[in-house]
């Protein structure tokens, strides 16, 4: 493509050939409230789609979650069948997306990142581009890997975007570790032959990703744990925090033309 032709022979003298960025509470705040009306839209699903007792929710959430990874993960293993257009249409649908606003720091940060950057999310495509859009780095990425790329056929799999990256529909919870590492053999199909940067709010995910060789920046607090090579208060300290990232002094300044696509295998 057009960007690798540009910048073909700078990426190969970069440390990294692609940058990973996880999208929701991530590349916006987890006080911007979508996370936490995510999972009451999960709990209200269960309710009024499932038909499932409001008392037991709470309970069954949980031990879904440890058991299987997710709750949808776990409500699908036990028997549970729902249409997932349905489900990313009611869970993501009402969400309180006039939180996110413009960000034209974090925008200038990114363009000025020398690397392929893609979105890395188990959120639909239609929710990615929304908040992109509203946080005004919609031409920032090369592209998304989202539900669509990691569940093209929309088996027995559903991600309930409950903050784990790894192929819903494990049955046990010894089985994550397998799945998290599929899901990264997808990313290094894309991201050929230098070592990838993750970005995720998620310790889990961190971990996992470490576990595959990624090298990790875990968002959302300045301590660092196990799996993570940095941590940063915020992705707005990207600069101050690896600033290794600009050592070649290579000005990209690449906006993406067009609309966001899927990035599909």
């Amino acid at each position: 493509m057009a960007y690798e032709d540009r910048f073909g022979q700078q990426a190969q003298r970069s440390k990294y050939d692609c940058l990973l960025f996880d999208l929701d509470d991530t590349l916006y705040p987890l006080r911007a409230g979508l996370a936490k009306s995510v999972l009451q839209n999960i709990k209200d699903y269960m309710v009024e789609k499932l038909g499932i007792d409001s008392s037991k929710i709470d309970d069954l959430s949980n031990l879904l979650y440890k058991n299987y990874g997710t709750t949808m993960s776990g409500l699908r293993a036990i028997g549970y069948d729902f249409d997932y257009d349905e489900y990313h249409s009611f869970v993501h649908g009402r969400l309180p997306y006039e939180n996110l606003k413009p960000d034209p720091i974090l925008r200038n940060l990114l363009l000025s990142l020398p690397y392929r950057k893609l979105i890395f999310t188990n959120a639909d495509k239609i929710h990615a581009v929304k908040a992109l859009s509203r946080l005004g780095l919609e031409d920032c990425f090369e592209g998304i890997i989202c539900f669509e790329t990691l569940n093209p056929i929309h088996k027995s799999t559903v991600s309930d975007d409950e903050d784990d990256i790894e192929f819903v529909g494990s049955t046990s919870t010894s089985n994550n570790s397998a799945n998290n590492s599929q899901i990264f053999d997808i990313i290094d199909h894309f991201a050929k032959p230098n070592p990838n940067l993750f970005f995720e709010d998620s310790v889990r995910n961190i971990q996992a990703g470490k576990r595959v060789g990624l090298d990790t920046v875990l968002v959302g607090t300045s301590q660092r744990v196990k799996g993570a090579d940095y941590a940063l208060e915020s992705i707005h300290n990207l600069r101050e925090a690896v600033p290794e990232l600009w050592e070649n002094d290579i000005k990209s300044e690449v906006a993406y033309p067009g609309k966001l696509t899927s990035v599909t295998a």
